[in-house]
């Protein structure tokens, strides 16, 4: 039955007595006051009332008054609301307090202070008056000064908090893009806040029309000059409270019309907090983009299929149709210091892939080299120029940070043509390169939708058209293929190979994936706790690496003990014998590739000099193969790899009792 379906759809709590008893009683007490004006309004006078000359008069001042003090708070309260929400300075806390002060101060001791600081007699009024013969008491503009007193302050805690949800990282890669201080401001923060900062400024103009007990006690009430429709409205009260009844009405019926056309969006989190990418519509998976944007060609089965792919092995492709190619060199040199202590060097064209477990530096180290963070300084030399002291959005260093950070009121289009507009060049080749560019990453057919409209793996193809359009000496990608699917991320860093291969700076790229680091890299930086651990190419790397987390990352077993001659002391107990001699003390770590990792039912025999007993505790297919995790007390866990077949010979299975074996040949020791 319908009634029983809609009883069964209510999921929410039903509420205690104890506390619904009262809350109904709250909404009593505030709705009987309205009640009272709706049923004590002469209705069939309202009209008689609301159009007398004196009302009329007070209306129309009212309106001037109140945009007016809206015109003053826009004009003082979003800096201010800029600078609370984004600035760290000495007694922010009690700026704070003074902006909320109006809210909480009787209107009558406001309109007091305001007379004892701009009064004739006050502390400014007398300069005013002498200098530039202006009265504020008893004058229209004193009236604006009340009212934009008492209401600024809701348009200043409004846009605060919307501009205190904002991300930050999308106004610091408007400024890599090479958007200045002002031109981020109008072009990203304040569109991005648009919802907060209207919402204040409607609480503030309704709060401004209603102004009554500053206007009175500083501007006076003067018919013509400063009285308002709230003033009318005391004054009607003593011989016609008929009219004040309908005067009450209509600032009721404005108020509510102003919250009614708000419905709560002075809370509302800035488009960026809300906006999360959404997935494509129907029929539009990634992957199909990726091949239809490229034109059937079957580019997006380009580049390597994996570690072992002869693409993969090569760190550049030859460059592809669409790279521009470099008229010029920018080597990089940069001297880190703070939280991260390291030194770079390469030349134009190198890439660099930057590894490390999470809070090794890695996001710290690519923010200094923007100038965007103060855990850690960069001296900084792009080519000949020293970049060291110029603000972020003149250094020509582009970043695409772990989220994108696509600015959520452009399209896709507009976005990547940002940092082109920045740096001056005109709208309409601006938006034909950015096209360009949105084509090469397997976009273009999205160029007009909005991120909000866009996959997470297209979004961050266009977060990536948006870094290379801006034509930068320095690019800084934080992750910039992990939110896309394995399909789409073969195609796209295809195209980025290709573009860095006639790329003229030096790009770094941060990632956790061993294809990446292998196939788009000439070095790969390694780096724990802000320090650069090891600095090599990617063979170096994958044959001796020097931290047990790279060597997991790229599949293999890591385990860190002592030299002791015939092989290691391992930290979690056990001897491993290697095949070398290893200094006595030394501290090493032993890699052991998983497919030199034997897995038996029975004790083995023969030549295997590590022998150990354990349990299956984990089985992972691995493409054709199967990953086998085996425990033991005699060793710290081991990964195996081998065939299904072979699992199922074995019986494998987890709880499963098995004996590992590694040869002593198989085992490479790096010395740490």
């Amino acid at each position: 039955m319908p009634t029983t379906r809609r009883g069964a759809e209510r999921t929410g709590p039903r509420a205690p007595l104890a506390l619904a008893v009262p809350a109904v009683l709250a909404i009593a007490f505030l709705l009987l006051p309205l009640i009272g004006i709706l049923a004590r309004t002469d209705w069939a006078r309202l009209g008689q009332h609301l159009t007398t000359p004196g009302v009329v008069e007070a209306l129309k001042l009212s309106l001037v008054v109140s945009f007016w003090a809206l015109g003053l708070s826009l004009l003082l309260g979003v800096p201010l609301a800029w600078l609370l929400a984004r600035v760290d300075f000495p007694g922010k806390a009690l700026v704070r307090s003074l902006v909320l002060l109006p809210m909480v101060l009787p209107p009558t001791v406001g309109g007091v202070a305001l007379l004892l600081g701009f009064g004739r007699r006050g502390l400014l009024g007398p300069w005013l008056e002498g200098t530039f013969g202006i009265t504020l008491p008893f004058h229209t503009s004193g009236a604006v000064v009340a009212a934009t007193f008492v209401a600024m302050p809701f348009l200043v805690i409004s846009l605060e908090g919307a501009l205190g949800g904002l991300r930050q990282s999308y106004e610091e890669t408007a400024a890599s893009l090479g958007a200045g201080p002002f031109r981020v401001f109008r072009t990203v923060t304040l569109p991005m806040v648009a919802p907060g900062l209207i919402a204040g400024a409607a609480l503030t103009w309704a709060r401004a029309l209603g102004e009554f007990g500053a206007t009175i006690t500083f501007a006076g009430n003067l018919p013509g000059t400063t009285q308002t429709l709230p003033l009318q409205v005391y004054l009607l009260l003593q011989d016609q409270p008929d009219a004040a009844t309908s005067l009450s009405l209509l600032l009721l019926a404005i108020a509510m019309a102003v919250l009614v056309a708000l419905r709560g969006r002075w809370t509302a989190a800035p488009a960026g907090r809300r906006a999360a990418t959404v997935p494509a519509p129907a029929g539009e998976p990634a992957a199909r983009d990726a091949v239809e944007a490229a034109g059937g060609t079957g580019a997006a089965s380009a580049g390597p299929a994996g570690p072992a792919s002869p693409a993969a092995a090569s760190p550049r492709d030859e460059p592809s149709p669409g790279a521009a190619p470099a008229a010029e060199r920018w080597p990089l040199h940069a001297e880190v210091t703070g939280f991260n202590e390291l030194t770079l060097d390469a030349p134009g064209g190198t890439t660099i892939a930057v590894v490390g477990e999470n809070g090794a530096g890695k996001t710290t180290l690519l923010r200094a080299l923007l100038g965007l963070t103060p855990r850690a300084h960069a001296r900084l030399r792009l080519g000949g120029t020293d970049v060291t002291d110029l603000p972020p959005h003149r250094r020509q260093v582009a970043w695409v940070p772990q989220d994108g950070a696509l600015f959520p009121h452009l399209t896709a289009l507009a976005n990547t043509a940002y940092g082109l507009r920045a740096r001056g060049v005109p709208r309409a080749e601006a938006r034909r390169e950015a096209q360009a560019w949105l084509d090469r990453l397997g976009v273009g057919a999205l160029a007009h939708r909005r991120p909000g409209q866009l996959s997470g793996g297209q979004a961050q193809r266009v977060a990536l058209a948006r870094a290379l359009a801006s034509r930068p000496r320095l690019l800084l990608l934080d992750e910039p293929l992990a939110a896309l699917d394995q399909t789409t991320r073969t195609h796209v860093r295809h195209t980025l190979r290709g573009h860095l291969a006639g790329f003229g700076g030096v790009c770094l790229i941060v990632t956790h994936d061993p294809v990446e680091a292998v196939s788009l890299a000439d070095r790969v930086l390694l780096l724990a706790d802000g320090r650069a651990l090891q600095d090599a190419p990617p063979a170096e790397v994958t044959r001796h690496p020097r931290s047990p987390w790279v060597a997991r990352m790229l599949g293999r077993n890591a385990w860190p003990g002592t030299g002791s001659g015939d092989g290691v002391d391992l930290e979690g107990g056990g001897h491993l014998v290697v095949a070398d001699p290893v200094d006595g003390g030394a501290p090493t770590l032993a890699i052991i590739a998983p497919e030199a990792v034997s897995v038996h039912r029975e004790r083995p025999g023969g030549s295997p000099r590590n022998v150990w007993s354990g349990t299956v505790r984990e089985l992972t297919a691995v493409g054709s193969r199967l990953r086998v995790l085996v425990t033991s007390s005699e060793a710290p866990a081991l990964v195996a790899e081998i065939t299904p077949q072979a699992a199922a010979e074995l019986g494998l299975a987890e709880g499963v009792p098995v004996w590992t074996s590694v040869k002593a040949t198989e085992v490479t020791v790096v010395r740490l």
